[in-house]
């Protein structure tokens, strides 16, 4: 792990916790298991004790996200508007449930209480681009643009690697 991060922290400061983990996982992300341990050794908290506060707050993640971060708004005009319906398109043309990433570590699917723009409901938001009156037969569509993207930067660092 990167011990740089424990340069600014007191060895033993309990306190020290939540500010150790935004650290750790703005370096990677996530919260790697490894990290989780050097935490617990650093400041002298049970690894249990660090889980705990790890998956009680939903801001931290214990598996690293995909390239690409569906979010789905569930929220109450969005509900209204099928979005259930829209989380299921989704799960079923990218094979995970809702808080699971692809095994190409493509896409992660999550689910959202409100994303804030009811009026275009139901609203889908993928890396910070929102869609809007999103309908079951666009989901392949919208998926395909995010998988050509992909396949187009795969192709040009392949090129990249052979001159």
């Amino acid at each position: 792990m990167h011990n740089h991060i424990f340069e600014k922290y007191v060895p033993g400061d309990r306190s020290s916790l939540i500010a150790l983990l935004q650290d750790v996982q703005e370096i990677y992300g996530y919260l790697p298991q490894e990290a989780l341990k050097d935490i617990s050794e650093f400041i002298k908290v049970p690894l249990s004790g660090i889980y705990g506060v790890a998956t009680f707050y939903n801001q931290f993640r214990l598996k690293p996200l995909g390239k690409n971060v569906i979010r789905v708004c569930r929220g109450t005009a969005c509900h209204v508007k099928n979005s259930a319906n829209i989380l299921m398109a989704l799960e079923m043309e990218l094979g995970v449930k809702a808080g699971d990433t692809t095994r190409d570590k493509l896409f992660t699917l999550e689910t959202v209480a409100c994303i804030g723009a009811c009026s275009i409901a139901p609203v889908v938001n993928i890396n910070q681009e929102y869609f809007g009156r999103v309908t079951v037969k666009e989901i392949p569509k919208i998926l395909k643009k995010y998988r050509q993207e992909e396949a187009l930067k795969s192709k040009s660092e392949q090129s990249v690697s052979v001159e």
